[in-house]
């Protein structure tokens, strides 16, 4: 009976802990450590207007924009139902998909053969919410970008290049790009109002 009673205090004290104590822990951690302000979600301004959120995707179809990853969740980001596809590599459906987005991409990128299309630009991440590209996304889009604003290539390629955003302390994750981000620095750098 002695060892019963032991149990159930150590039970009952291990659910506070980790219910509401671990929680806690959690929570005053990502005040001071989570980017944004005091650990919730970082949202991004332009022209002192939110547009969105930097840790969620959007959808970008103009030519103006650099676009993201392709989103399985819903109608194009819907963090509602975010999920991949669970669709592998052999599935046919899964294959046509990605042939009419490789077949898409080349239309606005004509400059671009088959093989230079990445990867990443016709297949929808895990989360299906992914909101960053590789700077080489950012790269194989800048020509159209800049035909489409009337810009020089090089400096949208500047613009990409200082939207870099490098591996944690150099080592963790790979460099990435923020889509919005970089979508509004274009915005407020080139206008597109009456575009």
């Amino acid at each position: 009976m002695k060892n019963l009673m032991k149990s159930i205090r150590i039970t009952l004290v291990f659910c506070v802990f980790f219910s509401v104590c671990y929680i806690l822990v959690l929570w005053i951690f990502a005040q001071f450590a989570a980017p944004g302000e005091g650990g919730n979600a970082e949202t991004v301004k332009l022209n002192g207007k939110v547009v969105g959120v930097a840790n969620v995707g959007q959808v970008f179809t103009k030519d103006i924009f650099f676009w993201g990853r392709p989103s399985c969740a819903g109608d194009g980001y819907d963090g509602t139902s975010s999920a991949g596809s669970n669709k592998g590599v052999t599935n046919e459906e899964y294959l046509a998909e990605v042939e009419a987005r490789i077949d898409t991409f080349l239309v606005y990128h004509p400059y671009l053969k088959r093989e230079d299309v990445p990867a990443e630009m016709v297949t929808a991440s895990a989360s299906g919410l992914d909101p960053d590209i590789t700077p080489e996304c950012a790269y194989v889009q800048v020509k159209r970008v800049a035909e489409a604003r009337d810009m020089d290539e090089s400096d949208v390629k500047a613009i990409v290049d200082k939207m870099i955003e490098k591996p944690l302390l150099g080592i963790f994750g790979p460099a990435k790009i923020n889509v919005l981000k970089l979508n509004v620095a274009l915005e407020e750098i080139n206008p597109t109002v009456n575009r």
